[in-house]
């Protein structure tokens, strides 16, 4: 804000009371805040919604305002920054779980046990001040540069232009000031506009701005914190009433194999005829997130599906679909609303799947020592969803296993 100093410090003192959710009597957790103003663990507030009669209204546990409907439940980023740093606090004063009991809570109602840490992260995470601003920074970066791909690209178009005969030269006015200060464009240059820039600089300068704007979408365009991740991490099973009748799902659900014979499953209207197959789980809120192994499959697509998807289509080729598909030729392609998008010829050997259907969203992220984005597009608008998969039936032995998530 202007005209706050940057390091000036003003000690706040709080009390668990001050951070407190009334549902659950424990700190905040992923704080959401209502139009009244008042705030709870968002869990804790559909958990609660959920459990109420579908005929009663929604309103707030505090002061029984009711809300409207439907409502999207935000995290207030401003409170849980709060509530990291008071339990830090705590920390280094000693006062953690495991320094013995908390401090008293300020007068009023009684705070119960703390809720269960967050899960664990792939890897150390800077503090929520730092990556905030590290985002920042890409993004102005990546703006920057769309900015100056335009500028070089426009130069790029002037010099392909092709130049006229004599009688058709080029020309530009030449501007000078009058006496009385108004512009004269009078004199005009039957010499064309011409650069003492060498023939490959523009396109050279364009090549390499090109390949840093597409790093700077890959490694950070429309990334969710990792930690937003395994909050949401599930491990479907595949459903047995819908795969088709040349696939083969392993004891545990977490595989698919094309069979090398016909399985003998009782056919109905519910199975595919191609070798496709749903998960049992269906989504209609929150975010969810899975990983896909890929690698013992030639040709495969992964995304997701309504169950209402018709048995004789394709994953990927209906509006109620949505897939990344790698083709045996060596290409991999995003399926959205019927339409394909090629993204290049790099083969992810496990996908992760981003489902967030609180902001409507989808994302597919190739996962090695850390996650890459690959592609994301607004999730498809039919509910619930599941995990759909796709694995081309000429070459039995090919497979797809869903696998637990490394935290």
């Amino acid at each position: 804000m202007a005209g706050m100093d940057p390091g000036l410090a003003v000690p706040v003192w709080l009390a668990e009371d001050d951070l407190g959710c009334i549902i659950c009597q424990g700190l905040l957790t992923r704080p959401a805040t209502l139009p009244c103003g008042h705030s709870f663990c968002r869990d804790c507030l559909k958990d609660l919604w959920a459990a109420g009669s579908a005929s009663t209204p929604r309103s707030c546990p505090t002061c029984r305002e009711s809300t409207p409907a439907p409502l999207r439940l935000r995290k207030n980023t401003l409170l849980q920054e709060l509530v990291d740093k008071y339990s830090q606090a705590r920390r280094e004063l000693g006062a953690g779980p495991d320094a013995g009991p908390a401090p008293a809570p300020a007068q009023g109602r009684a705070l119960g046990p703390a809720r269960a840490p967050a899960p664990p992260r792939r890897a150390a995470q800077l503090p929520a001040a730092a990556q905030k601003r590290i985002i920042e920074v890409v993004r102005e970066l990546a703006e920057l540069a769309e900015q100056l791909v335009d500028v070089v690209r426009s130069l790029q178009s002037q010099r392909d232009v092709p130049e006229s005969g004599p009688d058709n030269e080029r020309s530009s006015p030449s501007m000078s000031m009058s006496s009385s200060g108004e512009m004269d464009l009078s004199l005009v240059s039957s010499k064309p506009m011409t650069s003492n820039i060498p023939e490959r600089k523009p396109r050279d300068i364009l090549h390499d701005l090109e390949e840093i704007q597409k790093k700077l979408r890959e490694n950070f365009t429309g990334k969710e914190p990792l930690e937003e991740q395994m909050q949401g991490a599930i491990s479907p099973t595949f459903d047995l009433r819908s795969h088709s009748c040349s696939l083969k799902v392993s004891k545990d659900g977490l595989a698919v194999t094309v069979s090398h014979c016909p399985q003998t499953h009782l056919w109905s209207h519910e199975r595919f005829v191609t070798c496709q197959a749903l998960c049992s789980q269906a989504f209609s809120s929150g975010r969810q997130y899975w990983e896909v192994d890929t690698q013992h499959c030639s040709h495969w697509a992964v995304g997701v599906a309504s169950w209402g998807m018709k048995r004789t289509q394709i994953l990927g080729r209906t509006s109620d679909s949505c897939c990344i598909e790698w083709k045996g030729t060596g290409q991999l392609s995003a399926w959205h609303m019927v339409e394909e998008t090629v993204l290049g010829s790099d083969r992810p050997t496990v996908v992760g799947i981003w489902l967030d259907l609180e902001e409507g969203k989808l994302a597919f992220y190739s996962v090695a020592n850390q996650e890459k984005l690959i592609y994301e597009c607004p999730a498809p608008a039919s509910s619930p969803l599941h995990p759909a998969f796709w694995l081309y039936g000429l070459n039995p032995g090919n497979s797809l296993t869903i696998r637990p998530v490394n935290v």
